[in-house]
């Protein structure tokens, strides 16, 4: 049947690539939060617009009072899924054509939010459509899930978890290609001055003026695997009448946020430094059913070497349980999601689209 699902994704290439350019025609990005739309009304409208797509694709469909929604496909008692999002970052400036035109030059696709997460949801939206079209029947419900607060806090998957169970097996496709088998842990922290002229020699030497590892905090942590700690996404401001500086911390496995945070603070002295998020190190066991599956589907498509690797990324994966990050990007693409004139190539949508559709085909078995 694997061969009738790739030429089924196959013969929906038009009919996808279109929805992919009119759901990136939707400004959503995060606005402030109004009755029945907590996170704007650009948000709920492509939430919406997704959701409708599922319908008229002959799915199931669940608004969760528009945190987050889903079409699924199937019976069974669980469920396995794919989760991306509707949600974008601000276009910002530096863009060739505008942002949220869906514009296409020579195969490839322009506009925020394309690879970044729209088109690669939508790959698995159309992949799950060519599952049923061929009259597939899983073991486990299927699901497709479209968030809507991912890049500002996951709100929206605390808001699902409250009101539905955690899969049992199941992938966002918001990071890359091969299947990444562990994230790292991603803290950020506050450090707020008791005193300014040390506050600033202590920011400059610690953090501004140092390696973004933080070998002078004694934290420079690393693992075979993970690599070394980054520290980045360094901000400074005023706060009152006194000075506050903040950072993004990506961990390795095998340390603990408190022990960063004791390190931290021995050094700090007299200034405050505060934990204001966490997420641990997400971490499966690489030869697990789920991955190997996944592996195989990409091999089975690209060709390459499904090799699962780790990522310094941050992905719904830090906080459902039971998914691991896979795909979309393939291979030296980087820089991409978040920058001006943010693109996919048409051939790299189909790809995405035929791999997800193998996925949710052996995971839906398992």
């Amino acid at each position: 049947m694997e061969q009738e699902i790739l030429e089924k994704v196959e013969s929906l290439r038009g009919q996808m690539l279109d929805a992919v350019r009119e759901l990136v025609r939707i400004d959503s990005v995060e606005a402030k939060a109004q009755p029945g739309a907590p996170f704007g009304p650009g948000v709920k409208k492509a939430l919406l617009r997704a959701l409708e797509m599922g319908e008229e694709l002959g799915f199931r469909t669940v608004n969760l009072n528009n945190y987050i929604g889903y079409v699924e496909y199937g019976r069974g008692e669980d469920y396995v899924c794919a989760i991306g999002h509707v949600d974008v970052v601000p276009p910002g400036d530096g863009w060739k054509q505008p942002p949220f035109a869906g514009y296409a030059e020579k195969g490839v696709l322009y506009g925020r939010g394309v690879l970044d997460n729209k088109g690669p949801v939508l790959a698995c939206l159309y992949g799950l459509y060519a599952l049923k079209e061929l009259g597939y029947e899983p073991k486990h419900r299927i699901r497709i899930l479209f968030g809507c607060d991912e890049e500002s806090g996951f709100e929206d998957l605390t808001y699902y978890l409250s009101k539905e169970q955690p899969p049992v097996y199941g992938f966002t496709p918001d990071c890359k290609f091969p299947v990444v088998y562990a994230e790292r842990g991603r803290a950020v922290i506050r450090i707020e001055a008791k005193e300014t002229p040390s506050f600033c020699d202590f920011i400059t030497q610690y953090f501004i003026g140092a390696n973004h590892t933080g070998d002078r905090l004694g934290i420079d942590f690393s693992h075979p695997e993970y690599g070394i700690m980054e520290m980045r996404n360094y901000k400074l401001w005023m706060n009152g009448q006194s000075l506050s500086f903040e950072a993004a911390l990506s961990y390795p496995a095998g340390h603990t946020i408190d022990e960063i945070m004791e390190k931290i603070r021995e050094k700090a002295g007299e200034h405050r430094v505060t934990l204001l998020q966490n997420y641990d190190p997400a971490v499966f066991d690489k030869e697990s059913p789920m991955v190997q599956a996944l592996k195989e589907c990409y091999e089975q498509v690209t060709g390459e070497d499904g090799t699962p690797v780790t990522t310094t990324g941050g992905t719904y994966a830090k906080a459902m349980p039971g998914i691991v990050p896979f795909g979309p990007s393939f291979a030296g693409q980087k820089g991409i999601g978040h920058n001006p004139n943010e693109w996919m190539k048409e051939e790299d949508l189909m790809k995405n689209a035929k791999i997800y559709a193998l996925g949710l085909y052996r995971l839906g078995l398992l």
